[in-house]
């Protein structure tokens, strides 16, 4: 079946998968040239392979020791290490990462504590809300006990004939 009219443009998928293709390919090569090729260059060209450490003691490109966290003290010590960016050394990038990762942590923990407060200060826990109750039930009581000793109180002062009237002076004007 022919479908007449107008088609909208085609993707063109062709160029863009190729090129990703040879740029997978040609990616391992591109790291397996090794980092000891730019020795003889500056820092800003070895340091552009994220897998190089450029040591500035004796100016050598390095492949970064990727078993280790820390390049060790035989490859270069950690004050003439760089990488990344060639301003910072290791020791100076290691201590600002742990007081920027020590002050986060301590700014969650404080966070999480006042979270925590606020809603135990909002929402009585379990002892608070029975201590409430009990409290409101012996005050219902004791209002219930009041109202109902005032009513013998007053059913004994008239039966002794010591009820006070609302107005004291009605007995004087009904004589």
């Amino acid at each position: 079946m022919a479908s007449s009219g107008v088609r909208g443009p085609t993707p063109r998928w062709g160029p863009t998968l190729g090129s990703a293709a040879l740029f997978l390919l040609l990616l391992p090569a591109a790291v397996a040239q090794g980092c000891s090729q730019n020795t003889s260059r500056t820092c800003e060209e070895c340091l552009k392979n994220v897998s190089c450490l450029w040591c500035n003691a004796n100016k050598m490109c390095l492949d970064y020791p990727v078993t280790k966290v820390l390049p060790p003290s035989s490859l270069c010590r950690l004050s003439s290490a760089r990488w990344g960016v060639c301003w910072v050394n290791f020791e100076a990038l290691i201590i600002a990462m742990s007081v920027i990762g020590g002050s986060l942590l301590l700014g969650v923990a404080i966070c999480c504590c006042c979270c925590c407060r606020r809603s135990r200060s909002r929402r009585p826990d379990k002892s608070e809300e029975k201590a409430i109750r009990e409290r409101e039930e012996r005050r219902v009581r004791q209002e219930e006990r009041r109202v109902e000793m005032k009513l013998r109180h007053d059913e004994i002062r008239k039966k002794y004939g010591l009820f006070k009237e609302e107005n004291p002076y009605a007995r004087f004007e009904n004589n």
